[in-house]
């Protein structure tokens, strides 16, 4: 079910008719809202890709063998799933904008703490606070986003966000190539390649101090007048006054049926079933693989037959397709439904890694062939993922709670997010040492041929309806059966 920008607000009974959008001063300043507030996102990218090139030499420095290299890199993702939820549920109580700003204090702390460890102990403190940071913004930001977002650019506007992490993770790639290849002989390069990270924290710390709160926190709060004023910044003044009448209607009518937290979820099967498919959302989305890809992709690649400095050369190629997929992402956010998007992504990356697993299996070790044929095969997964799955996953976590629920979903959908990008990264160095590159891409194929089933038999459409329309379906059910289309 979708509507025209200048229609009402679809399955809301008594629905307030919204003015178009138009362009002026205030659509500016959305765009730097949203600018700003995505530096968080580079931030989550830049932390979980740079373990992609400082592994090795950070292996060589504190002597780490398979197993501790998949602790250093866990410990930021089990920080994270615990950040998803603590920090998420802060935000709901403390407000988006002051959660941001302490994620800011939190990714500059973690990376001094990393930069400067003598030792592996200190390093994995710093980088579990660094994942608490990550796991804060993964949750934080797309809702900041949301919020305040106009639900016809809905879609495009919050997935600005996941845009950020791979442009993050591209300067990751980028930085370490370049560190790599012309200071790796010298002990401790990779804490200059941890140590960048802290510019951009700067950036997010003061850049959120001039930015608004959500206007629909406010809202929640009984702040009206306040979140009113917020409205009219990046709104124009009949759609802010006719948006701010619907969202208040809304959250009144919930407040008086509703709880708020994990309670009312557990007394609504219509709230338990689109918590659960978050939380299949969130699950498979990590289990397509795509951050082993990510962190482990140098050594993918050099086991795929590519020399250590050219795999980091090499892995530049997945971070600047993820970019470009990217940018695709967002064109179709506002053109294709997000189910039909999902559910393609899922078939093609069951495709692609099928097909690099029987590359591996068939080109043999020491081929020439061989480790170019996996990159590319590699870059096709990376630019599917990002280009379907992606944006659209972070997207539609965002949008599908109820706002009563919005934090505690966020939260916990996150946080399974979070433990199963942590099991698999820890797994994933053996699991490449013990059933090779084959055998690992193959049990990726098995698992996302599932996903794509899953998300074809449960997965709501939301495209083009506001947070307030999606919600009231939500709560009643109604999205299960007539919002497939």
């Amino acid at each position: 079910m979708s509507q025209s920008s200048a229609g009402p607000v679809a399955g809301s009974p008594g629905a307030t008719q919204l003015p178009p959008l138009k362009p002026g001063p205030h659509t500016r300043r959305l765009g730097s809202v949203a600018l700003v507030a995505t530096f968080g996102g580079l931030l989550f990218g830049y932390d979980t890709g740079v373990i992609n090139g400082a592994l090795l030499p950070m292996s060589e420095e504190l002597g780490l063998n398979a197993q501790s290299e998949g602790t250093v890199t866990s410990t930021l993702l089990i920080g994270a799933a615990l950040g998803a939820v603590s920090i998420g549920r802060l935000s709901d109580g403390w407000g988006r904008r002051k959660t941001i700003l302490l994620l800011a204090v939190l990714f500059f702390a973690g990376t001094l703490a990393c930069v400067f460890a003598p030792g592996l102990a200190i390093l994995l403190v710093g980088r579990f606070v660094l994942g608490l940071a990550v796991g804060g913004a993964s949750t934080v930001v797309p809702v900041f986003l949301a919020e305040l977002a106009p639900y016809e650019i809905r879609g495009s506007l919050s997935g600005r966000n996941e845009l950020m992490i791979v442009i993050g993770q591209l300067a990751a790639f980028i930085v370490n190539a370049i560190l790599g290849n012309t200071l790796g002989h010298l002990d401790g390069v990779w804490r200059i390649m941890l140590a960048v990270c802290a510019i951009p924290a700067v950036f997010l710390f003061f850049g959120m101090l001039r930015m608004p709160e959500s206007p629909r926190w406010l809202i929640s709060k009984g702040r009206y007048d306040e979140a009113l004023e917020v409205l009219r910044t990046v709104r124009s003044q009949d759609r802010a006054d006719a948006e701010m009448g619907e969202v208040e209607r809304v959250s009144e009518l919930e407040a008086k049926e509703h709880e708020t937290g994990i309670s009312s979820v557990l007394k609504n099967k219509w709230l338990l079933r689109i918590l659960l498919v978050g939380v299949a959302l969130a699950v498979f989305q990590q289990l397509t693989g795509i951050n082993s890809v990510m962190y482990y992709g140098q050594i993918i690649l050099r086991d795929a037959g590519f020399g250590a400095d050219a795999a980091l050369i090499a892995n530049i190629a997945p971070g600047v397709i993820a970019v470009v997929g990217g940018f695709i992402a967002l064109w179709m956010m506002e053109r294709i439904n997000r189910r039909t998007t999902i559910i393609a992504g899922y078939v093609l990356v069951t495709i692609f890694h099928l097909l690099i697993g029987l590359s591996a299996a068939f080109f043999p070790e020491g081929s020439a062939a061989r480790p170019y044929v996996i990159l590319v095969l590699v870059v096709c997964f990376v630019g599917s993922m990002q280009t379907f799955l992606n944006v659209a996953t972070w997207v539609l976590l965002s949008e599908i709670f109820p706002l009563h629920m919005r934090a505690v979903g966020m939260g916990i959908t996150v946080f399974c997010l979070w433990m199963a990008n942590a099991a698999l990264s820890w797994v994933f160095p053996s699991l490449i040492a013990s059933i090779g590159i084959n055998g690992s891409f193959f049990s990726f194929a098995a698992v996302n041929a599932v996903a794509a089933l899953v998300m074809w038999k449960f997965l709501p459409e939301t495209r083009g309806r506001t947070l307030e329309a999606v919600e009231e379906d939500v709560t009643t059910g109604a999205i299960f059966t007539v919002n497939k289309k």
